[in-house]
């Protein structure tokens, strides 16, 4: 290997992260380790999902009353079966169950309680679009050995680390734990996730790129409309919508621009769901010099009060959803 060959593996990363906390025990490190692991499971399910009969509807519905994917059957319960018997954690919390999950009695409980979706974007498996794994990771702080809803019920701003796996032409793991944003790709040839992005940040000027699904323009507010109708014409802005959150939002973490999947007249409380998906997002986000908002508000200040609530999302680059806030607030 050449002397200027440098290749950093997720392990080496966190191993070396871990030092520069002398009070570190590493069940941080330990815990997204496993996570990392459930990761690649899935990916190589996802990547080979048209094989095997895994591809499409399971028959039944999630708490949401949305037609489960059989992938999303696996992939819940890859994450569960790669977190329950680590020790390291004493709840979790899944879009895909209606209530939080406790770890089992025959197993150790940690001190860690982790909140995820275990694949974002599932109705794009069939036509090949880029879905993706969220995850939020808080600390334990109640007085439950395995765990109270209280614990799963925390504001965002209290979340010790956050990411995504995104799943596509590559698979990315992308994550924060408050200082700074890392992406890592994985190396098939290897197994293992080497650092790739490192330092992630919004770029400044960032493109001036608004993502939404207009489909539902006569449903919103008088000010999104107005929003809309203003960055198409004397903003400027360009538009690109996936149609895949987690793949939305890693086009903006890398190129700016803003992700907006506001209320309407039928979601009067937004479309998606604040822990699984709004809270972590918004982590990565802020970390990565933008912002997320509800219209109103950060979306890390915003207390809990269900498992499964729902929000308007505003998110990207900090001028644009400011301005976002600045032209909603006529709906006030």
């Amino acid at each position: 290997m050449s002397a200027d060959t440098h290749v950093v593996t997720i392990s080496r990363f966190l191993v070396e992260e871990e030092r520069r906390h002398p009070e570190a025990t590493g069940a941080f490190t330990d815990l997204l380790h496993e996570i990392a692991l459930a990761a690649k499971v899935i990916g190589r399910e996802v990547n080979k999902a048209g094989l095997v009969d895994i591809l499409g509807a399971a028959g039944d519905e999630n708490v949401h009353g949305e037609t489960v994917q059989k992938l999303d059957v696996f992939a819940n319960n890859v994450m569960y079966r790669a977190l329950d018997h680590t020790g390291l954690v004493a709840c979790m919390a899944s879009e895909e169950n209606e209530g939080f999950i406790p770890i089992p009695d025959k197993f150790p409980a940690g001190d860690y309680v982790v909140i995820y979706d275990p694949l974002d974007g599932s109705s794009n498996i069939d036509v090949n679009v880029s879905i993706g794994t969220i995850f939020s990771i808080h600390h334990k702080i109640s007085d439950g050995e395995r765990g109270t809803l209280e614990d799963c019920l925390q504001p965002g701003s209290k979340q010790v680390a956050a990411g995504y796996v995104l799943y596509g032409s590559s698979t990315m793991l992308v994550y924060t734990s408050g200082t700074g944003v890392h992406g890592f790709t994985l190396d098939p040839s290897i197994g293992e996730f080497l650092l790739s992005h490192p330092r992630m940040e919004i770029p400044v000027p960032p493109r001036k790129v608004y993502s939404i699904n207009e489909a539902y323009f006569r449903r919103w507010s008088r000010g999104q409309q107005e929003l809309v109708r203003y960055m198409k014409t004397e903003g400027e802005f360009g538009s690109r919508y996936i149609g895949s959150f987690v793949a939305d939002i890693h086009r903006t973490l890398l190129q700016g621009g803003i992700f907006m999947y506001p209320s309407d007249s039928v979601n009067r409380d937004g479309k998606l769901r604040l822990m699984y998906e709004a809270a972590p997002m918004a982590m990565v986000v802020e970390q990565a010099g933008g912002r997320a908002s509800d219209g109103r508000r950060d979306i890390l200040d915003i207390q809990p009060e269900s498992l499964h609530q729902r929000v308007p999302l505003f998110m990207g680059s900090t001028e644009f959803v400011d301005l976002a806030e600045e032209m909603l607030a006529v709906d006030d």
